[in-house]
């Protein structure tokens, strides 16, 4: 059965923290890619950043719903989901909106596993990384459907 290593690509296009949000826009759209991984300095992945994390900039702010009984006043959502969301939303680089939780792979991952993977979790793009974080790969659907050609 065919492994992560047979069907990623190698070249991986990626970007820092520092990166601008503008700069970010452009990279997506000049690869016609939906997404990148994030790596730091010794190219370790840190994060992920989506086409949805720039889109999400420009949804309007939420005003937190609000429930009063006698005179005091109960938030339904946290004051930090608020904050994280304004900060996402004010945010002027990678660092601002990336994701830092992401789901990866290693080189031996199976086929089918990877294809699971993306379908029960809804994710587009898989990093492939070895045991250290370090990125060798990524896997995404369109990887996938050249191994159905």
């Amino acid at each position: 059965m065919k492994t992560a290593q047979d069907i990623m690509t190698r070249e991986v296009i990626t970007v820092s923290k520092s990166t601008s949000v503008k700069d970010l826009a452009r990279i997506l759209v000049a690869n016609n890619i939906s997404g990148v991984p994030v790596i730091d300095e010794n190219g370790v992945l840190v994060g992920i950043v989506t086409e949805s994390d720039l889109i999400f900039q420009n949804k309007k702010l939420q005003i937190p719903p609000v429930i009063t009984i006698l005179d005091s006043f109960l938030f339904l959502h946290t004051p930090e989901k608020m904050e994280k969301e304004m900060m996402k939303i004010a945010g002027a680089s990678v660092s601002d909106i990336y994701t830092s939780e992401v789901i990866t792979i290693s080189p031996e991952t199976p086929l089918d596993e990877i294809a699971t993977m993306m379908t029960d979790k809804k994710i587009h793009t898989l990093p492939v990384v070895t045991g250290n974080r370090k990125m060798v790969g990524i896997v995404g659907k369109k990887d996938l459907l050249r191994t159905i050609l």
